[in-house]
């Protein structure tokens, strides 16, 4: 089977759209998904700055969204022409994730960031027959078609816009979770969250469904502008006594506070907002020491590392596609489409801080 992807050669290169082979068919519990649109994440543009862990050449992208159309073995759950979201790969056997907790499974780096799967790895190839690196976050999903395992993938609503759902696996999810499944949030708490990219977005969009107060912090004025949008309370980060204005904002400080950013003045600033017994919580990969200031971690407050928001994808994304069709979370408008094709001018806008969230939508056809 040939196919076009988006193929990195190397940690300098742009993308090239390049003709790959799958040279067989999906394995016991696997599908083949025909790629409707696919979220470009900072996760794949950290591949760059990797420092030679993740494997090139190889096809990235991780928030893929499209069509079965086949399966492998009779225990995939799927069917041909299911609609899926594709999410984290998980081994769905060591204790975290029997415990209903895969973003913690015990070769999540393994699995997502530094090799994939060994078993059929040989069957990716470029044109050439040369291997490619195995999937990427189990899927590879800058192509028109991906080879995924079913555990990965989420049955959505045929009704539903499915080239634009791809981000729920991963940006959105993440920051919904962290508010939903980490913070658990309800009508009269309030979530101050730092960095309104996709992930802030997604978690102020999530607080406003859950009845929080929700402010959001930024240095970007169209950023809080669109957070305002949200039905968030916009706050420059360059503000005068941060943690003093969220205070105000929040009677007496933020119940939750999500980090987006990896700033070390901006954690210190979210801790010192935050009322007794508060929570913090980390998404962004921090690359040096965090140096805490004294006093913010006084009162019962405490940090915590959220990744994928906690979530089960299977029992998340369906909450979020439920709250989008009831109009409490308008993901959408954090969109723009691009095709395939385009893939270093997307990931220029992004970089670029031009564009929320980019998803990527193949043009072609498999022959």
């Amino acid at each position: 089977m040939r196919f076009g992807a988006a193929v990195l050669r190397s940690y300098e290169s742009r993308f090239a759209i390049e003709e790959v082979i799958l040279s067989e068919g999906p394995a016991d519990g696997e599908i083949l998904v025909r790629i409707a649109g696919c979220g470009m994440c900072r996760t794949d543009l950290a591949v760059r700055r990797s420092a030679g862990r993740s494997p090139l050449p190889a096809v990235l992208g991780h928030e893929g969204s499209g069509v079965v159309v086949e399966t492998g073995g009779q225990d995939t759950g799927l069917n041909v022409g299911d609609h899926v979201v594709l999410s984290f790969d998980s081994c769905g056997r060591c204790r975290n994730c029997v415990g209903a907790a895969p973003a913690y499974c015990d070769s999540f780096a393994t699995l997502n960031l530094f090799g994939g799967r060994e078993e059929n790895a040989a069957r990716f190839t470029d044109a050439a027959g040369a291997e490619l690196a195995p999937r990427w976050f189990g899927q590879s999903s800058f192509a028109e078609y991906a080879m995924v395992p079913a555990r990965n993938a989420v049955r959505v609503d045929p009704s539903l816009p499915v080239e634009l759902l791809g981000p729920l696996g991963c940006g959105f999810l993440t920051g919904s979770g962290a508010v939903f499944n980490s913070f658990r949030a309800g009508p009269g708490d309030s979530v101050a969250v730092f960095g309104a990219g996709a992930v802030g977005l997604a978690a102020v969009m999530a607080a406003t469904a859950a009845g929080a107060v929700t402010v959001a912090v930024d240095r970007h004025p169209e950023r809080l502008a669109l957070a305002e949008r949200l039905s968030a309370i916009p706050l420059h980060a360059a503000s005068a006594d941060l943690p003093g204005r969220i205070a105000q904002l929040t009677d007496g400080g933020a119940q939750y506070a999500l980090d987006t950013t990896g700033s070390a003045q901006l954690i210190n600033d979210a801790l010192r907002a935050l009322r007794p017994t508060g929570h913090l919580g980390l998404v962004a990969r921090l690359h040096t020491a965090l140096p805490l200031e004294p006093g913010t971690l006084d009162r019962g407050r405490r940090i915590s590392h959220i990744c994928e928001g906690d979530a089960v994808p299977g029992l998340l994304i369906p909450r979020l596609t439920g709250l989008w069709q009831a109009g409490r979370f308008p993901f959408d408008q954090l969109i723009r489409t691009y095709p395939l094709a385009d893939i270093n001018q997307a990931e220029r806008d992004c970089e670029a801080g031009r564009v929320v969230k980019p998803v990527l939508v193949p043009e072609g056809r498999a022959r």
